[in-house]
């Protein structure tokens, strides 16, 4: 049975993609920062949870101990504060922690037994916010680490073995706490892109940014 985790995946689009790899016959980690959220997440999916706060350097060097088991990472956690770029130093530094330094050092971490095993699905949930051709939008620290979040995806798949694949998606507009009570897409729908690369046969696409399992412009 293959191994998962998703970051964040206590409520809203990581919620939804635990929910689909567990249907996908996975045995499902939730990472949450918020131990009564994560466990409570955890008991009503009927999956496992792990605290982890990518927020936190000690919760990140604590998982180490787990993380080189996955077969497959999805890095949902983020944050979005609208914060213009230059108003608020510490809300930039946390961004880039949370949605880039966290997630290369989980994947950092994981792909020791990604290799020894010969199969990896790694899943970067970026934004179109990230996108250079849509224009980096929203609040400044959460554009510039998006944006990071799908560089270090290209680069990544330039490094690792065809065995190992790492591609970023966007899931649009969704109504979460982040997304507001005014978006147009529903968690499930948004985590379709992110089970779909997270499942990917041997021939699937690496280094790619996808919505609705479409190609998108970086």
């Amino acid at each position: 049975m293959k191994q998962a985790l998703v970051t964040g995946g206590n409520r809203g689009i990581g919620k939804a993609i635990a929910a689909g790899l567990r249907d996908a016959g996975m045995h499902v980690i939730i990472g949450a920062r918020d131990p009564d959220q994560g466990r409570a997440a955890a008991a009503e999916l009927g999956v496992h949870f792990k605290r982890l706060d990518l927020d936190d350097h000690t919760s990140i060097n604590e998982a180490k101990a787990w993380v080189g088991q996955l077969d497959v990472l999805v890095n949902n956690a983020g944050i979005l504060e609208d914060v213009a770029l230059f108003d608020d130093g510490p809300n930039f530094a946390r961004s880039m922690q949370v949605m880039v330094n966290g997630p290369y050092e989980l994947i950092r971490n994981t792909l020791e037994g990604m290799r020894a095993n010969g199969y990896g699905r790694i899943v970067n949930v970026s934004s179109e916010w990230g996108s250079f051709s849509e224009g980096l939008g929203g609040g400044g620290g959460y554009a510039v680490a998006k944006a990071a979040l799908n560089a270090l995806t290209l680069r990544a798949s330039q490094e690792l073995p065809d065995t190992i694949k790492i591609n970023a998606m966007c899931p649009g507009w969704v109504r979460t706490r982040m997304g507001g009570p005014f978006a147009t897409r529903e968690p499930e729908q948004a985590a379709k892109t992110a089970i779909w690369l997270a499942t990917l046969p041997q021939d699937g696409p690496t280094g790619g940014f996808f919505r609705d399992k479409q190609p998108i412009e970086w």
